[in-house]
């Protein structure tokens, strides 16, 4: 009788054990955090459509500035338009015929290679051109890249910043130059310090 009582109590206590170490487990499993998601595989992810692209150039800083404030104000992504070869401070003296920037200006078949031509158009619907005036005009590099891409179904629209002109007919200028049949909207000027709001207050005129 002993021994039966003896080989019992060792049956409970091996079932006790197995049900000890059971729980442990599913205690461990519920404490486990889940896997993160890798920087990597967020910086693949495709920008969401409906988003805004401030696509813009800037040979000396004043559209750059604009460009930024611009993004912030209408929480844009930006997307710098860079020339094969930079823009020197020689490259941009107006007073001298020959340098770069007036020769290209003057001539409408001008058309700077890019560094980039990878721009992630087909990701927004809205594009926001914005460059300085050159000569009533925008720089050639937008005629480059307004023919480089596909804007079939897109919104455009131009902001610009100047020494002292208008955005005049530079907009309708690349508009006729742009590929696909995109909605153009009315552009403006702006200076490169305007405020968020009256940059929200145009941009909500426009429908955009």
């Amino acid at each position: 009788m002993r021994k039966l009582w003896i080989a019992c109590l060792g049956v409970l206590m091996i079932f006790g054990l197995v049900g000890c170490g059971t729980e442990s487990g599913k205690t461990a499993e519920k404490a486990a955090p889940a896997p993160a998601q890798t920087a990597q595989a967020d910086s693949k992810a495709p920008a969401a459509k409906g988003k805004i692209l401030v696509a813009y150039f800037s040979a000396t800083g004043n559209t750059r500035t604009l460009a930024e404030n611009t993004a912030k104000a209408l929480n844009a992504d930006l997307y710098e338009i860079r020339p094969e070869v930079p823009y020197s401070k020689e490259d941009l003296n107006y007073n001298d015929e020959s340098t770069r920037a007036t020769v290209e200006q003057k001539n409408d078949s001008a058309r700077p290679k890019l560094a980039d031509k990878n721009a992630p158009i087909a990701n927004y619907d809205t594009i926001v051109l914005a460059y300085p005036i050159w000569w009533g005009q925008a720089p050639r590099i937008l005629d480059t890249f307004v023919e480089s891409y596909d804007f079939k179904g897109k919104k455009l629209t131009a902001i610009c910043t100047s020494g002292g002109s208008d955005i005049g007919t530079s907009a309708d200028y690349l508009q006729k130059l742009t590929k696909g049949k995109a909605e153009w909207k009315a552009g403006k000027l702006f200076s490169p310090q305007a405020k968020a709001e009256d940059i929200k207050s145009w941009f909500n005129g426009l429908g955009l």
